[in-house]
């Protein structure tokens, strides 16, 4: 029995969900997510009212089960309310501006490293030095802030470079610290 799958999904009002055999579309006030969905998984809506149900108990439909339940949960947050990750830029001479819909990086590099927002995606940027990525997708979120913070991860003994605001960079002493 899967706890999670067996969950039923409530739609609030203002969400649109459109059930078209193995794709589901979920419409809100903040825009529109589509998905596929394995066909050993199947939905039924009844009222206002989502239930996924599995074929069989094989191992690969348990595990889906669940993460279908969970995806489609995460599309009614996302065009509901959103997704946000936040970012912060630390180092000496480190800095983020706004261009357009796209990040001009300072990292300390020679050149200037220009990030360009994937469709569906928006950036925030406070002080200079944190930026915050927004978006309807919990998925491209996330994938986004991490790509942002591959440009320049950071370093165990100064804690220059991008890190979550939520992370905890474990530091490092350096030669002097035997």
């Amino acid at each position: 029995m899967s706890r999670i799958g067996n969950k039923p999904i409530t739609v609030p009002s203002e969400v649109k969900v459109a059930i078209d055999g193995h794709k589901i579309t979920v419409t809100g006030p903040k825009g529109t997510l589509e998905r596929e969905v394995h066909k050993d998984i199947t939905l039924e809506m009844q009222e206002n009212v989502i239930k996924v149900i599995r074929k069989n108990d094989e191992p690969i439909n348990k595990s889906l089960h669940g993460l279908t339940r969970t995806l489609i949960q995460n599309m009614i947050t996302g065009v509901t309310s959103g997704y946000s990750k936040q970012l912060e830029i630390n180092g000496v001479g480190y800095r983020v501006a706004k261009q357009g819909n796209n990040l001009n990086l300072t990292l300390g590099y020679s050149h200037p490293v220009i990030f360009e927002a994937p469709n569906g995606i928006s950036f925030d940027v406070q002080n200079g030095n944190i930026i915050i990525v927004k978006g309807i997708d919990k998925e491209l979120v996330g994938q986004t802030a991490a790509e942002v913070r591959s440009k320049r991860p950071p370093e165990v003994y100064r804690g220059k470079g991008i890190k979550y605001a939520d992370e905890v960079i474990r530091r490092k002493e350096g030669k002097t610290g035997k």
